[in-house]
């Protein structure tokens, strides 16, 4: 992103960076551009597999990727629409970059992604200069919405297909992501009805992506480079039901395994349910398969759990963290609470401060409920006012905090394999890295210093310090499987 840009700070977050080793960094045959276009990219991990997806299908297309939205011709906003905060975020980017558009910077925006799924013409209402709107399961089409851009052509301004009944193919891919690391979608959708939650009517039912096409995915991204494959879903766990009529994640976990130049895989999404003895086996069993689980809980008393329709009680929870600290050795768990829901009182509040203080949880975020148009919950009496839900959550993130960062102290002196992400900028050898804790983008990170290494380099480290959320190692010698940059 060009600091010259100064009408567009919010968009320096955002943009889609061709990362260092990134598949997108050199994939262009510069003589056969049809036109530029930039990717600012919003929202989970899952809309980013969309917006790469989106990207691959641009440069199929002619279509060359730049970092920079004052470079491009067309830029593509794929937005999300989870939670009012998220659609504030989504409004604040798109009135950006039609500020681009309104100095002539660029010829067109397209918006995309769940809030364009969700409020479809609303979005030409409320911003008539956007050029082309494409929903969630149109992104086929987004070629189609460029060139009508390049073309002139102002009509036929949205693009709209039916939520998918069968698995979206993700397999064209102009990744974003440092060669090392990429998402791995293995489902679309969401069956559950949490009564807080807009995703089934955005994203649409659940439909399981085969096993046979994971695979090959999988396979795909690994032969280009892929060290660290990171498992999403709306919900991991459901893998196979619909399909198989039974889970199949555990069997998923060991096909994928097998893959040769794999070293982690790393679960995210994972729902409480179906959380078989199969599955917990596999993930004990180690390896290539991180002891890492990223479980949302959104709370813990059981009758906000009804309310929420969760369909998992505390009783249940609480055997099911024992059963998985008893057999996976360096667990880090990770999960989200949900504060405020309609009628929760402090007491209900006062458990789930004392069920957090005693799981101490390696990793923790806490949402303040939003009242999302359309759900169950939006309709319950009984709201709290907004200061009381603020006070609930700085509370809690307060009392995590201090679980966390004594987490981190006792780290020290422990030995880490440390996957190396990008080197520190205007700093000397140092380097951002993660260890098997820490997903991207969402949990602390190691820094590591040390000559002549490089991205995407897996280092045996000795924890040094602990600085907060983030750690910082030495290394201890050069793994001799670390992956050279292509």
């Amino acid at each position: 992103m060009s600091k010259s840009t100064k009408d567009l700070p919010v968009l320096q977050q955002y943009v889609a960076h061709s990362q260092p080793g990134s598949e997108a960094a050199e994939v262009f045959d510069q003589g056969a551009i049809k036109g530029t276009c930039s990717l600012i990219a919003l929202g989970c991990p899952k809309n980013l597999v969309d917006g790469e997806h989106m990207l691959g299908l641009l440069e199929a297309d002619g279509y060359r990727l730049v970092t920079d939205p004052e470079r491009a011709d067309i830029v593509v906003v794929n937005t999300c629409g989870f939670l009012r905060a998220s659609r504030e975020e989504s409004f604040s980017v798109i009135e950006d970059v039609l500020k681009l558009k309104r100095r002539g910077k660029i010829a067109g925006v397209i918006v995309a992604g769940c809030l364009a799924e969700r409020d479809r013409e609303a979005l030409l209402e409320r911003f008539p200069n956007v050029d082309q709107v494409v929903g969630l399961f149109a992104r086929e089409q987004i070629v189609q919405a460029a060139d009508r851009i390049l073309g002139g052509i102002r009509e036929q301004r949205t693009l709209f297909q039916p939520a998918s009944v069968v698995p979206m193919n993700d397999a064209r891919r102009l990744r974003v992501t440092p060669s090392h690391l990429a998402y791995l979608k293995i489902s679309e959708g969401c069956d559950r009805l949490c009564t807080f939650c807009t995703i089934p009517r955005i994203r649409g039912r659940h439909v399981t992506k085969p096993l046979e096409d994971v695979v090959a995915e999988a396979r795909t991204l690994a032969a280009d480079g892929v060290r660290e494959l990171i498992i999403v879903a709306q919900d991991s766990t459901y893998y196979g039901i619909d399909l198989y009529g039974k889970p199949r994640l555990a069997e998923l976990l060991r096909q994928l395994r097998q893959i040769e130049e794999l070293r982690w895989i790393r679960l995210m999404y994972l729902y409480p349910m179906y959380f078989t003895d199969e599955l917990i086996e596999v993930v004990a069993e180690g390896g290539k398969i991180l002891p890492y689980l990223d479980m949302p809980l959104q709370h813990i008393n059981d009758r906000v759990l009804r309310r929420m329709k969760r369909r998992v009680g505390r009783a249940e929870t609480e055997v099911l963290l024992d059963r998985l600290r008893s057999a996976i050795k360096n667990l880090v768990l990770r999960t989200t609470m949900i504060v405020g829901f309609p009628g929760e009182t402090e007491r209900d509040f006062e458990e789930l401060a004392a069920f957090v203080r005693e799981q101490r949880f390696e990793r923790l975020g806490v949402f303040e409920f939003s009242r999302e148009p359309g759900t169950p919950a939006d309709r319950m009496k009984e709201h709290l006012p907004p200061r009381v839900i603020r006070d609930w959550r700085e509370r809690l993130m307060e009392l995590q905090q201090k679980i966390t960062f004594q987490w981190s102290r006792n780290q020290v002196g422990r030995r880490l394999t440390v996957l190396l992400d990008q080197p520190v900028k205007d700093q000397n050898d140092v380097w951002i890295g993660r260890s098997y804790a820490d997903a991207p983008e969402i949990d602390g990170v190691v820094y590591v210093t040390g000559a002549g290494l490089r991205s995407g380099q897996f280092v045996e480290c000795e924890i040094v310090a602990a600085e907060g959320y983030d750690l910082v190692a030495a290394p201890l010698e050069q793994d001799a499987t670390s992956l050279e940059r292509k």
